[in-house]
Order: structure tokens, then C-alpha cells, then sequence
């Protein structure tokens, strides 16, 4: 277990970190939002505020894990971008990206970006005790509550005005959902992040709320998987089974119950998110990696980065809640030895590919671009590194 977490360490340190310090943009503020297969960066290109969310979020918990104070000031230059350039100071909420100087370019409103925003918001105001931040975490909470619920749940895309549009950003495999699995689990990763550095009890019950949602909603006892795409009465619009989806919503929803400390909600959602991570184990966890999903039964082979990343915090946090059984820190371990052979660009001045595909050969895709960020294998260094030897 020293080796794993010292190569997570490492690699945290002399690669994903000194990566996305390059991308910085010190002209314009921010950090530059795409660079191709080629390793060319566009530095005109538009800026994803999500992108920039997470870039913030994993400046803020890189700082708060190795105390360097270069991470601090990436993460205050982070923050000010954010601040400055993505919130909309008169309808409220965050853009959707701007561009790369920092005007606003596509304004949707979602509630999945003003999610993230809270995200790295609550994590900033945690790592430099900057109260303007939390603050503004929760004028956006808020703001999620009164914009963009109704009796049931989270509803998910908006104009700038908050007048509800198709939700094309977050709508996959052929369907249009009004409502999803994945933005109502990172409302749920933000809250629980927001609790953790706030105790704001109204915030508690909001996570109660959405406990109760993917008990009763999202959750599909009979095929032990989280349902993903809805209409607006939480009725399943496809046979998909997203094992990347499901593995990271196993150990946020445990981080959510750990935070909350409500031991009536621990009881009630732990067997869910035991049954989840067995499933995945055994339905997706094939020659080494995580399968992306399964639609109408049928699998998608393609070995997605932040699937795999996902992956080894989902399967530590199952091994943590048995440490007798080591079937899960072994599959841990296994999938940082496929990420480490066939996801990791060996390439200077690059970072991970996007995906491999069956055969393991590298997909051409971005290796910046709005969805491709520092979150998910930098998240997983930190976790992993936290979870498992802070001190290796």
C-alpha cells in the first residue's frame, strides 16, 4: 500500500499539478480552456466556467494537502477569474463559459454549473478562510433553491433570466431529460461540501432531501444501479447502466452520510451504496479497468479517464468500510496500474488521454478542453493520499 500512494503522490506532484500551473493565463485571468490531441494549446479559446470551478476546487485541496503556497496562489488566481468573469451580477448564477478574455459567451444557466461553483467555493473559503467566497457559495445555494427546484427535485437547464430551457448539456444517448441522475449527485457533492465548512442546518436538510430522492427516485432496486436520465416526475427514459456514474456516486453519497452524521440517513443509504460498489465491481471491473456503461445491455468498452479515476476512490472507500477484504484496495490498485500504463500521456507537457479503447490504444481526443479538468484524477490523488498515507 506505500508503493501506491507514494506513485499517487508523486504523480500528483511532479505531473498533474506543474500541468495545469502551464495552463494559466495571466493576461486575461483564468486558465486556458483547450489543448489538442497535438499538445497545441488554444489560447483564444472559450473559457468553460465548470472547467474553471474544478480547476479552483483542485488548487484549493492540493494547497490544503501539500501547504505549498504557489498552490495558494493558483488557487487566488482561480477564485478571482471565477468571481470576476463567470458570475452574472444581474440576473445572478454562473455563465456557462466566457470567453477568452472574460466576456460572457454562452449564458445558460445550469444547475450543474452553479453546483461545481459552490463546490470550489466552499473549498477555497476552507483553504485561505476568504469569507467573501463562502458568502458567495451561499448566494448560489440559495439561488439553486429558489430557481431551480420544484416539489420533487432538481430541475436542470435555464436561460440567463432563469426561464427553463431543453436540457441539450446534460442529456446523452438520444433522450432530452428534464431531469438527472448526475447533476441531482453533484447538487449533493456541493452541498455536502458547503455543510462540512458552513453547518448551516438548512443545508443538512437538503441533503436529507436528496437522500431520500435517490432512495425512493434514482436508485433501481431490482437492477441494483442508479437509473440516469428522467422525465419530471422521476420516470426512467432509458436502459443505461453509467458504472462511472455509479462507482463516484457510491463514495460521495458515504463522504455526504459521513458529513451529515445522521445516523437514521447512514442506515438507511449504506446498503445502497455497498450493493452499488459490489455491482460495479463485479459488472464493470474487466482485464484491469472500468467499463464506461451499458445501454440496453449491451457495453460500452471504452476505458474513459475519469471512469477509471472514479474508479479507485469508489473501490478504496468500499475496501475502508471492510479492511479484512482486499479484493477492492487490489482492484484499486489494478486500475492505477492500467491508468498508469495506457492513460497517463508519457508525452511532455501533457497529462492523461481521454479515453483507450478496447484495444488500449489511445483515443484522439482533447487533452483540455470545458469537460476535461483536473477534477476527477487530481480529486483522486487527494483522496487516495488522504484516505490512505497523508504522511507516505
Amino acid at each position: 500500500m506505500e508503493s501506491f500512494v507514494r506513485e499517487i503522490r508523486h504523480h500528483l506532484k511532479s505531473k498533474l499539478i506543474p500541468f495545469w500551473e502551464s495552463l494559466r493565463d495571466d493576461e486575461y485571468g483564468g486558465y486556458y480552456g483547450y489543448m489538442d490531441y497535438g499538445l497545441q494549446v488554444n489560447r483564444t479559446y472559450e473559457k468553460g466556467c465548470i472547467l474553471n470551478s474544478r480547476i479552483l476546487w483542485f488548487f484549493s485541496n492540493a494547497y490544503m494537502l501539500l501547504g505549498n503556497e504557489s498552490l495558494k496562489e493558483e488557487a487566488v488566481h482561480a477564485y478571482q477569474f471565477l468571481r470576476d468573469r463567470c458570475l452574472d451580477e444581474e440576473f445572478g448564477g454562473v455563465f456557462w463559459s466566457v470567453t477568452y478574455d472574460g466576456k460572457r459567451k454562452d449564458d445558460t444557466k445550469h444547475t450543474y454549473n452553479q453546483a461545481f461553483a459552490i463546490y470550489a467555493l466552499s473549498s477555497y473559503y476552507n483553504a485561505v478562510k476568504d469569507g467573501e467566497a463562502l458568502e458567495l457559495a451561499y448566494k448560489l445555494q440559495r439561488l439553486i433553491e429558489e430557481k431551480c427546484t420544484d416539489s420533487s427535485g432538481y430541475l436542470e437547464a435555464f436561460t440567463r433570466d432563469f426561464k427553463p430551457v431543453d436540457n441539450e448539456k446534460l442529456s446523452e444517448n438520444g433522450v432530452m431529460a428534464e431531469k438527472t441522475m448526475n447533476t441531482l449527485l453533484h447538487v449533493f457533492e456541493a452541498y455536502t461540501e458547503l455543510y462540512r465548512v458552513s453547518r448551516k442546518e438548512e443545508v443538512a436538510d437538503r441533503l436529507r432531501f436528496m437522500l431520500d430522492v435517490v432512495r425512493d427516485k434514482i436508485y433501481n432496486r431490482e437492477l441494483g444501479r442508479q437509473e440516469v436520465f428522467f422525465d419530471s416526475e422521476w420516470n426512467s427514459l432509458i436502459d443505461l447502466y453509467s458504472y462511472g456514474h455509479d462507482i463516484e456516486a457510491a463514495w460521495l453519497i458515504d463522504r455526504g452520510l459521513e458529513i451529515l452524521g445522521d445516523s437514521s440517513y447512514t442506515e438507511k443509504i449504506i446498503p445502497i451504496t455497498r450493493e452499488i460498489t459490489k455491482n460495479i465491481y463485479e459488472r464493470a471491473f474487466y482485464e484491469g479497468a472500468l467499463l464506461n456503461e451499458a445501454e440496453n445491455q449491451t457495453p460500452d468498452t471504452t476505458r474513459v479517464w475519469w471512469v477509471q479515476a472514479e474508479g479507485i476512490v469508489g473501490f478504496v472507500n468500499g475496501y475502508q468500510k471492510n479492511l479484512q477484504d482486499t479484493a477492492y484496495l487490489n482492484a484499486a490498485k489494478k486500475l492505477w496500474e492500467y491508468i498508469t500504463t495506457y492513460l497517463i500521456d508519457k508525452r511532455d507537457g501533457s497529462e492523461w488521454f481521454w479515453a483507450a479503447d478496447k484495444n488500449n490504444f489511445p483515443i484522439h481526443r482533447p487533452i483540455v478542453e470545458p469537460w476535461k479538468c483536473p477534477y476527477h484524477n487530481g480529486r483522486m490523488c487527494i483522496e487516495v493520499i488522504r484516505r490512505l498515507g497523508h504522511d507516505t
